[in-house]
This record gives C-alpha cells, sequence and structure tokens, in this order.
C-alpha cells in the first residue's frame, strides 16, 4: 500500500497526556489514516529517528486578524510548530463593520495592539460587513495555517450603538441586538465572542474601549447566544475589580453553560501562584467550564538599540530619530553618553532597571535570569545606563532587555501552570509588534517547562499545546495524533527545540518595523497533511483552512 506521506520511526506524543511511544504515521488526503506499525511506503518519507512526532500546536490567544492580510503564513508562530491559529481575542475585531466604520476599527486595533492602523487598511481587502463575510474574505487569502476567529464586543457594539457605544449603556433593545449579531455571526463561522474590561486598553482620543464598563447584564444576554451553540465566550478583565470579575466569570459560564477563557498571570511574590492556581480551582466549582491562559515566562516591553529606548529627554530623542546605523555611530561619542546617563536620572523612564533583564548574548534568548540591569550596572560599578549603551556597543546594537511587567516571579509562574486549569499559551501574535515577542511560546515550554526544569511531563506538556486548546476552541478533528483526525504534525529534537533570539524586521506595509522570532529543533511542520515548514523554513505550501464553527 503507498500513502501520500510516512513519518517513520519517531516517538509518537499523540496529545492526550500520554507519553512518548515508537511508531509511524500514514497520512493521505490530508487526513491520519495509520498509527504505530505502517505497512506500505509513503511517496514521501520523513525520517523521524531520534525525534518526536506530535500533533501541530494549537494557539488559542493571537491578533493575527490583520498580519494574515499580507502574511497568510503567519510568522513568527509558524517557526515554533503552529498549524491552527484563533483570531479575534480581547473584544477587538474588524467584522462586523459598516463602510464608514473601518477607520475606527483600525484605529482602535493601533492603539490596543499595537498594530499600524495604515498597514491594516492597506493590507486587508475590507469587503465584508458581517463577521462571515470577514472568514469569507480571509478564506480567499488562502493561509498557510488553520485560522478559527472569534467576534469581538467592541466591533458589536459600535456596529449598534454608533459614537454611544464608547461611554453609555445600551438599551434593552440594544442588547437584544448585539446578542442576535453574535448569534448569527457564530452560525456563520466564529468559534466564539470575545470582550474586554481592560481600563489600559484605549481608543486613539484615550478613551475607553466599547465596552469595558459595560453593564453585566449586557454580557450575560450575548452569553445567551452564545451558549446554546456550543461556542466560546473569551474575556479580558479588569481584576482591580476583584468580587465583580469573579462573580461576572462564573456568572458567564453558568448563563452560557458553555466553555468560558480569560487571560490570568502570577505576582512577584511565591505566593501568587500558589493563590492563583487555588483561585482557578475555585471558579471551577461546581462543574463549571472555565479555563485561564498566561505568557509562560515573565514578559513585556522589549527595549535595545534596534528598537525603543528607555528613557526620554532631549539626547535620547535626537538618538530616537536615527536608524540603528546611526544610532551604533552615536554612542560612540562620549558626550553623548553623557548626556545619556544625565538625563536618565531626571527625565521619564519607560520601566525601572530593577525590572529590567538582559536577553543575553547567546543563540537563544535569556528569560529567567535574576540579574536584572540595575544589577549588573552596579557589579560592574556602572550607571544602568552606561550598561545599556556597552551592551548595545558590544553587541552591534543587537541586545535586547526585557522589561518584566507580567509573571515576574518565574518559580510562582510555575506554582500556576501546575493548575489544570491554566494553559500556557498567550504569545499575543500580530499584536505589539514593535513593542513585544512572545510567539515563540511553544518552544519555550518544551525547552524550559520540560527539558530544563520537569515541570511538564513530555505527554503532558504536548496535551496543553493540542487537544487541551483545541477543545476549548471546540475542535474535534485535530489536536491529537488518530487515525481519522486531520494531519497536522510536527517532527521536533526535543534536545534542541529552542526559539532564536528576537530581531527587528521592516516587512510590515510601509516598511513598518515588527519583532520576529526564528526557532531551531523543527524538523517539518505539516498542515492538513502538507509539509508547511521544513528546517525552519517555509516550503511555499499554504494548506490552512479557515474553521468555521459547527454547533
Amino acid at each position: 500500500m503507498t500513502h501520500d506521506i510516512v513519518i517513520r520511526g519517531g516517538q509518537l506524543v499523540d496529545g492526550t497526556g500520554s507519553e512518548p511511544a515508537p511508531g509511524d504515521l500514514a497520512i493521505d488526503d490530508g487526513v491520519i489514516t495509520a498509527v504505530g506499525a505502517v505497512d506500505g511506503r509513503g511517496r514521501e518519507e520523513i525520517d523521524a529517528e531520534g525525534q518526536l512526532v506530535t500533533p501541530g500546536f494549537v494557539d488559542i490567544h493571537t491578533h493575527l486578524d490583520a498580519q494574515i492580510g499580507w502574511d497568510p503564513d503567519c510568522t513568527p508562530v509558524s517557526w515554533h510548530g503552529v498549524t491552527t491559529v484563533m483570531m479575534g481575542n480581547c473584544g477587538v475585531t474588524f467584522a462586523p463593520c459598516k463602510p464608514d466604520d473601518r477607520e475606527f476599527l483600525a484605529g482602535m486595533m493601533e492603539t490596543v495592539e499595537d498594530i499600524p492602523k495604515d498597514a491594516i487598511l492597506g493590507g486587508l481587502p475590507w469587503d465584508w460587513e458581517d463577521y462571515g463575510g470577514y472568514l469569507d474574505a480571509i478564506e480567499r487569502l488562502q493561509p498557510g495555517l488553520n485560522v478559527a476567529g472569534m467576534v469581538g464586543h467592541c466591533a458589536v457594539r459600535f456596529y449598534v450603538m454608533g459614537e454611544r457605544a464608547v461611554e453609555e449603556q445600551a438599551t434593552e433593545e440594544e442588547k437584544h441586538q448585539m446578542a442576535d449579531i453574535v448569534g448569527k455571526a457564530i452560525d456563520s463561522g466564529a468559534v466564539g465572542f470575545s470582550t474586554n474590561r481592560y481600563p489600559p486598553h484605549v481608543l486613539p482620543d484615550g478613551r475607553s474601549i466599547p465596552g469595558t464598563y459595560a453593564d453585566a447584564s449586557e454580557l450575560l444576554e450575548i452569553a445567551k447566544a452564545v451558549g446554546p451553540r456550543g461556542a466560546l465566550m473569551q474575556n479580558v478583565l479588569d481584576f482591580q475589580q476583584f468580587d465583580f470579575t469573579t462573580q461576572l466569570l462564573r456568572d458567564l459560564a453558568k448563563t452560557s453553560g458553555s466553555r468560558i477563557l480569560f487571560s490570568f498571570g502570577a505576582g512577584p511574590d511565591r505566593a501568587s501562584g500558589r493563590n492563583g492556581a487555588a483561585y482557578l480551582d475555585s471558579l471551577c466549582e461546581g462543574g463549571l467550564d472555565i479555563t485561564a491562559v498566561t505568557q509562560p515566562r515573565g514578559s513585556g516591553f522589549l527595549f535595545g538599540l534596534q528598537s525603543m529606548l528607555p528613557v526620554s529627554g532631549r539626547s535620547w530623542s535626537d538618538l530616537r530619530r536615527m536608524d540603528l546605523a546611526g544610532r551604533l555611530a552615536a554612542i560612540e561619542d562620549p558626550d553623548l553618553c553623557h548626556r545619556l546617563i544625565e538625563e536618565s536620572k531626571t527625565s521619564r523612564r519607560s520601566a525601572p532597571p530593577e525590572q529590567v533583564f538582559w536577553m543575553g548574548a547567546g543563540e537563544s534568548p535569556v528569560y529567567t535570569s535574576d540579574q536584572n540591569l540595575k544589577a549588573m550596572a552596579d557589579a560592574a560599578g556602572e550607571h544602568w545606563v552606561e550598561t545599556f549603551l556597552r551592551l548595545s556597543r558590544e553587541s552591534q546594537g543587537k541586545a535586547l532587555f526585557t522589561f518584566r511587567m507580567f509573571n515576574l516571579n518565574i518559580d510562582a509562574l510555575g506554582d500556576l501552570l501546575a493548575s489544570e486549569h491554566m494553559f500556557p499559551i498567550l504569545g499575543d501574535a500580530g499584536a505589539h509588534v514593535s513593542q513585544i515577542m512572545d510567539a515563540g511560546w511553544a518552544s519555550f515550554v518544551l525547552a524550559h517547562w520540560v527539558r530544563e526544569q520537569g515541570l511538564f511531563s513530555m505527554g503532558e506538556a504536548i496535551r496543553r499545546m493540542t487537544s487541551g486548546p483545541a477543545r476549548i476552541i471546540g475542535l474535534k478533528d485535530r489536536g491529537t495524533l488518530a487515525p481519522g483526525m486531520r494531519a497536522d504534525v510536527n517532527v521536533l529534537d526535543p534536545d534542541r527545540v529552542a526559539e532564536c533570539q528576537p530581531e527587528i524586521v521592516h516587512d510590515f506595509p510601509g516598511g513598518a518595523p515588527r519583532f520576529i522570532q526564528r526557532s531551531r529543533g523543527y524538523k517539518a511542520t505539516l498542515v492538513n497533511g502538507q509539509v508547511n515548514v521544513r528546517d525552519g523554513e517555509h516550503t511555499g505550501v499554504r494548506a490552512g483552512q479557515v474553521l468555521r464553527h459547527r454547533a
């Protein structure tokens, strides 16, 4: 018997939580047809000796809604074993959208998610009004990865209420209209609904995005449309309003009777991780289906000579206007360096140096060091700006520094990740493109939490990146290696898999900058039975599908 592809001689990690077991995998017409001992040959044979064979990773928190218009390969997540992405998180989407409201939605996405407005308006066809039409447009782009999308509260609210959506409460009739639109969006393929109550997320004029302070009854009315359709409700929440937020999560779960997803994290002290895990357990009491996601490491803005600079001030502003070559030349001037140091003592800093960490000079970034920039400077007898400039010079401007805003305490994060209700899948791919780079989350989980720390067994780590998030989206045919499942598959070296250092490129429309991050250790990634990435490079095949919800 001849198969399309046979992956031969690997260690199969099937995505159910089972540990690696030797075997082969056969693929025909985009579907897994045999697992274990495979008779016959493949038209293509992939030698997986010494490799793991896993389901493709499922990224449930991206903002590729715009980028997919000009980058259907969905980089950089496609370099890290991801085969399925969910867009439309955090309430900000491009549909539903009346023609006159396109600029409003694009401007909102720019300020909330740092995706350039001009790129959004020029890089998408904008030939839709409802959410089903948006999915149709994505389908015509022939994406390289599988794509699922949620309809966003901000767009729905503005579609119904216009300018009143920003600062006013909805009438009962408007709540019903919103619920009806959400229901129709799900019927046309949206896998769920997302909402955002995070106060720092604002419009270009500084006002809160639509829905930030919407009455809970509005969300509960929408939940009545989401739940019976078996769809998902995703939330970004304000935990400064802890009691209200906790009650809202439970009420949404009870009203919808379906899956609830939200973003969460660990605090700066060790106890915050254990307390957070206990909190997640309490939310799910009574059988409620509530799940959280978080970054798998400390995360925040990236500083460096090639990207953002950490201080305001006249000399810093002059430096900021230069390209990388100009900045490198400028910091050779001792007088300028002296002014930069002095201005840092009186000007606004973007981050305290005690929370800024050098990412190292190796091929892979260092995310877990306890040596912050202030401590490094003290050890070297320098001002912290001197250390920043010295490392920038020595690396020809490639040195990067992470401002850890989230998950400051890696030990606390480990305690939180031990919860069965927490998934280490918050990369924000497609968003904050010139500010952060967390899209390599899957590679970090395998390198740090499995290989280095042993927090997860390999079987459990793969489950949390495949069948676990697939269930949250509502996918029945992906996430495990079994006959009849779609052939989204990784072949990877567990001893080598890791992230490479982030780097700035200018490949967005108009030459806008963004961070990318490549990987190492992936031999092949298959999407729907076709090789999408081989040895870290795209093959040119685009076999992704728009995954439309079916109740």
